[in-house]
């Protein structure tokens, strides 16, 4: 079992705390940067940083123009580096400083990588600018006229080429590569190559000056070239300091990893500052091992690397993760970011149904309405597709179907709904045909007893289904599935002729905690019409229930009570079936986004008590209960699934989509796996 201390550690779970610096910048003077260097390089130490990047040249300042070539300040460059190489040993860090550096008799625009209290190896810049306000070939020579692989610093022969890999021995995934500036401004970026090599941080050296929507463009460049290369990418430009003799910087550092934007750093700040954030190098495996394009493209494209070893720090102190997370991995927080992503969602369902619609003929589909969120959702969808297909909603066959927990509450949400939206309603009481299905399997329910058993359950959901397959061939229409994403990975649906079966399933791609937020987008908009408003977020302050055995002393039968909450079952499903991570690192997950009501943020129109927490001891229970079904009891039924539209990122559990897994497996190795490394 692993000790608590180490599980509350990002270390533990594969992340790499990783720092972009923004020093002040002093002109010309060696001296004066290497103090604000060992500066930041001791507060990175004490806030746990692996590794941090510094600017460009940010040893002699950039912008000093033929001082450069000054053996004085060559001179006092070299040596202020030993002192620097020196406090990373102190600080037990990497750190990498951009330098001008002598090689035979050329200058080189160099990354020097440290760690140790010495240096681990020099990069030297691939790509000189010399166009506009650039003129670096006047001083500096390319990464290509170097004549060797090596270089003498300060009596020390160390690596020297572009293209280096640079990789912890003591910690998993943590290998990275480093670029200068231009480098990856250019069509084929050296960082490509190093990332089919195997690096997984990049990091970028700049001293890119400012000039209007330059940073847009920096921003845009570090979150492409993450998410092609798969990766993260750690930029850092030099800032306040640098000589405004006819340009101007403004310190500009993100941190990027697989596209998303991980921290940001305050721009035109005038005091020294670090942008920390928390790599998952693990998870950047993972991605790259599914992704068979990355890895073909590293057979036809990839180059050999020289990998320099070196020994991270290995302390596994307990410490809260910097970077977003999420509660909600299928629900942004960001309000801008939701309503785009319920519209992308619901316009998916829509257009799903309206070509299976065009394509089969049809004109008339029959849907089972409950008053709960899943029946509602699809409902949504349908009327919004026939009033794009120019069809009446008429031709939309509603049925609620009470049976013997049915409550007044549903029932009348069910019929207000249906109403308000102006399709064609019924209802169909099933509890005589259940009762008489009782009497013929010799159920103890058909002699009086009160026996709210599995049977007594599926007995019910199966004739609603039944009933709605006879009542399509009856009106030559089609059954609208209504089971979602969420129920379909924990096995929450009776097989066959029950909710696990339909002609076509528009919820089947997409998670119960989207649903809530698509209903509400849906009640703010005009899309389906006003009239529906007011029944809409009854139904969504309605408790999630199946409804199929009795209320007991005024206790109705809880969904979430029984399989656990939706909150952290989909935030289980993501993890496991988007990236495969580990259930222990899941459980970190979890506990760092809901261990706190208060901390971070909730997505836009979250009720007040939906926002709740979870302790590990919670978070763990339910999780194990989640393998259990997600691995070992639930497959079968997603080995045999309606078509429908996959809607979100690693959402599909369809044969025919993201995830094929066989029906008789078991969760031992993923239930082993958390008992041994989350503590109780």
């Amino acid at each position: 079992m692993v000790d608590a201390t180490s599980f509350f550690s990002p270390k533990t779970h594969g992340f790499v705390r990783v720092a972009a610096a923004t020093p002040i910048s002093h002109v010309g003077d060696p001296r004066s940067n290497a103090q604000e260097h060992v500066a930041l390089i001791r507060q990175a130490g004490e806030q746990g940083v692996d590794l941090m990047v510094f600017p460009e040249l940010s040893l002699s300042a950039y912008a000093i123009d033929d001082l450069h070539m000054q053996a004085a300040l060559l001179d006092e460059v070299e040596r202020q580096i030993a002192v620097i190489a020196q406090a990373t040993g102190d600080s037990d860090l990497v750190a990498v400083i951009g330098a001008p550096i002598r090689n035979g008799d050329a200058l080189y625009n160099c990354a020097v990588v440290m760690g140790a209290g010495e240096v681990l190896g020099v990069v030297p810049k691939t790509y000189l600018p010399n166009y506009r306000e650039y003129y670096e070939k006047r001083w500096f020579a390319p990464a290509t006229a170097r004549s060797e692989d090596v270089i003498l610093l300060n009596g020390e022969t160390v690596d020297f080429a572009p293209g280096l890999l640079f990789g912890a021995v003591n910690r998993p995934g943590f290998v990275f590569a480093v670029e200068i500036c231009e480098d990856y401004w250019a069509p084929l970026p050296p960082s490509t190559r190093a990332a089919l090599a195997g690096a997984r941080i990049l990091l970028n050296l700049s001293a890119s000056n400012i000039v209007i929507g330059k940073a847009d463009e920096r921003a845009m460049l570090s979150a492409s070239h993450s998410a092609r290369t798969l990766s993260a990418y750690v930029f850092a430009a030099s800032g306040w300091g640098e000589s405004t003799t006819d340009l101007a910087w403004d310190g500009q550092a993100t941190i990027h990893e697989l596209g998303s934007k991980l921290a940001e750093g305050e721009r035109f700040a005038l005091e020294n500052h670090l942008t920390i954030a928390d790599v998952d190098v693990d998870r950047i495996g993972l991605d790259r091992l599914r992704n068979g394009t990355f890895a073909e493209c590293a057979r036809v494209e990839g180059e050999p690397a020289t990998v320099v070893p070196f020994m991270a720090r290995e302390d596994a102190v307990e410490s809260e993760l910097i970077r977003p997370l999420d509660r909600f991995p299928f629900v942004p927080d960001d309000a801008g970011r939701l309503d785009q992503d319920c519209y992308e969602a619901f316009n998916i369902q829509v257009q799903g149904l309206m070509r299976r619609m065009t394509a089969t003929g049809a004109e008339r589909l029959v849907i089972g309405v409950s008053g709960g969120l899943d029946s509602t959702q699809a409902l949504l969808v349908a009327c919004r597709a026939f009033d794009r297909l120019d069809l009446p909603r008429t031709n939309i066959l509603a049925f609620t179907m009470p049976g013997f927990a049915t409550s007044d509450g549903t029932r009348s949400n069910a019929w207000a709904l249906m109403t308000a939206l102006g399709v064609t309603g019924a209802e169909i009481d099933i509890r005589p045909a259940a009762e008489q299905m009782f009497r013929d399997i010799g159920h103890p329910y058909a002699e009086g007893q009160p026996v709210h058993d599995i049977t007594f359950e599926n007995v019910q959901a199966g004739l609603r289904t039944d009933y709605l397959f006879r009542l399509a061939n009856q009106n030559k229409a089609f059954v609208l599935g209504t089971g979602d994403l969420s129920e379909l990975a924990l096995g929450w649906a009776t097989y066959g002729v029950g909710d696990h079966m339909s002609h076509y399933n528009v919820n089947g791609g997409v998670a119960k905690t989207l649903i809530r937020h698509l209903i509400r987008w849906v009640a703010t908009g005009d899309l389906i019409g006003g009239e529906a408003r007011t029944t809409l977020h009854a139904i969504l302050d309605t408790e999630i229930s199946p409804e199929l055995v009795p209320a007991k002393d005024g206790v109705i039968q809880s969904t979430e009570g029984t399989v656990g909450p939706y909150a952290l079952n989909d935030f289980f499903l993501f993890y496991i079936s988007r990236f495969g991570l580990k259930p222990s690192k899941v459980a970190f997950l979890a506990h760092q986004a809901w261990s706190d009501a208060g901390a971070g943020y909730w997505p836009a129109n979250t009720p007040e008590d939906e926002k709740v927490e979870y302790d590990l001891a919670t978070i763990k229970g339910w999780l194990r209960k989640f393998l259990i079904r997600f691995f070992q009891t639930a497959q079968f039924k997603r080995s045999a699934l309606p078509n429908g539209p996959k809607v979100v990122t690693g959402g599909s559990l369809s044969p025919r989509g993201d995830w094929r897994a066989p029906s008789d497996g078991n969760a031992r190795v993923w239930l082993d796996e958390l008992d041994a490394n989350v503590p109780d």
